[in-house]
């Protein structure tokens, strides 16, 4: 923006270097950024969705990821061997 209007610029259009002047490509440069912000919010609000509707296949069909608590039922200790029993899951052979 601070440079020269009539100052060459040199931009690459489908692996071409194409020189024009910065007031050529300015215009086409700012459109760009406009777009690709406008793009990154859509999909910033469709990885949220997603999230969303990953939690409640989760919830709706009880899926648990491996080592992951079941909310409704406190971690038993003791005869399980918990967090705190010996052999912490390692199997030995």
């Amino acid at each position: 923006r601070e440079a020269d209007p009539t100052r060459k610029c040199f931009r690459m259009v489908g692996g071409v270097l194409v020189e024009h002047t910065v007031k050529e490509v300015l215009p086409a440069l700012e459109s760009n950024r406009e777009q690709i912000t406008k793009i990154t919010e859509s999909l910033s609000r469709q990885l949220q969705a997603k999230g969303r509707e990953l939690s409640e296949f989760r919830e709706q069909h009880n899926i648990r990821l491996v080592g992951e608590e079941d909310p409704k039922h406190p971690p038993k200790e003791g005869a399980e061997g918990g967090a705190k029993g010996g052999s912490a899951g390692v199997l030995v052979s």
